[in-house]
């Protein structure tokens, strides 16, 4: 009795896809540029924003999973989903998916009102999206752009922190991007049998796509590094650099994080256009050694440039 109990608990958590969590990290963006991170009340509303998301799109995940439950079947991957496989009753499902929108709007409404507003707009699109949208070529890839492009403005609304309008564009084009390349990977590894979107789609256009974005990516956040001014923190060295090397100060110190976009971007390409894997980009981005390396040392070096200096 105890071990099914445990295997039900064990499908219902599997079913909210807390690996895909990772993409509500962008909501610490607006933070962590602004040089806020170390702000108490700024980080508690990163971390409430941050769990208000996990809990929405774990609800749209749910949702998604009870609409698609008979293509989910047909798919090699998607077939070992708790609903597809049967390990998770569907009334539970939409139990969990209505309970986990209830509790998300609730810590949404108590970080404040503006936050609570894109939090319902984007439970509402995802439910779109899961029942219409994503059936629809092209609508579909904007459509997962599209909420990337929500999460990291709620990160600036939930801590009324702006993010430069260069890194507004690069989560535009990267996620645009990314979800052209999920969408190549499916059609090449099963074909449109198994998503109706797929269907309006040729590979060459799905290249064309991925490969443009990827450029544009790149183009946006170079702009970025060379426009943006550094954020004026007075960090750990400041004060050593102001009396040593006060030329140091003044250089365009973000260029240096275009050398691991520029290999993030290539290793990213490598795994689409020669593996087939961009299918599940959550499990590339926390799976693949080389393109984690480039994504952490990203991160050391913007907190080195923001922090530190």
């Amino acid at each position: 009795m105890v071990s099914v109990t445990k295997k039900k608990l064990s499908s219902a958590f599997e079913a909210l896809r807390p690996a895909q969590w990772i993409k509500n990290l962008s909501l610490f963006a607006s933070a962590i540029l602004n040089g806020q991170l170390t702000n108490p009340e700024i980080f508690n509303k990163s971390i409430l924003s941050f769990v208000t998301f996990c809990l929405l799109s774990s609800s749209s995940y749910l949702i998604n999973d009870l609409s698609d439950v008979e293509k989910d079947r047909l798919h090699p991957i998607k077939r070992n989903r708790p609903i597809a496989r049967g390990d998770l009753n569907q009334k539970v499902a939409k139990f969990m998916a209505v309970f986990l929108v209830v509790v998300g709007l609730l810590i949404a409404i108590s970080i404040n009102s503006g936050f609570f507003l894109i939090s319902l707009v984007f439970i509402i699109l995802q439910f779109s999206y899961s029942l219409f949208f994503k059936k629809k070529a092209v609508v579909d890839i904007i459509g997962i752009a599209f909420f990337f492009i929500l999460r990291a403005y709620a990160g600036e609304l939930a801590t009324g922190y702006h993010l430069p309008v260069w890194i507004m564009l690069t989560v535009i084009f990267l996620s645009l991007f990314i979800a052209s390349g999920k969408r190549r990977s499916e059609l090449y590894n099963t074909g449109t049998k198994t998503r109706t979107a797929l269907e309006g789609y040729g590979k060459n256009l799905l290249n064309f796509y991925t490969t443009m974005f990827g450029v544009c990516t790149l183009i946006a956040y170079a702009m970025f590094t060379f426009l943006e001014e550094p954020i004026r923190f007075e960090g750990l060295i400041h004060s050593f650099l102001l009396d040593n090397f006060p030329g140091a100060l003044n250089r365009k110190w973000y260029m240096i994080t275009l050398i691991p976009v520029i290999f993030g971007i290539m290793r990213y390409g490598q795994i689409i256009f020669e593996m087939q894997e961009g299918e599940r980009p959550e499990r590339v981005i926390a799976t693949d050694i080389p393109l984690l390396m480039s994504v952490l040392i990203w991160g050391l070096l913007m907190i080195a440039i923001v922090y530190v200096i």
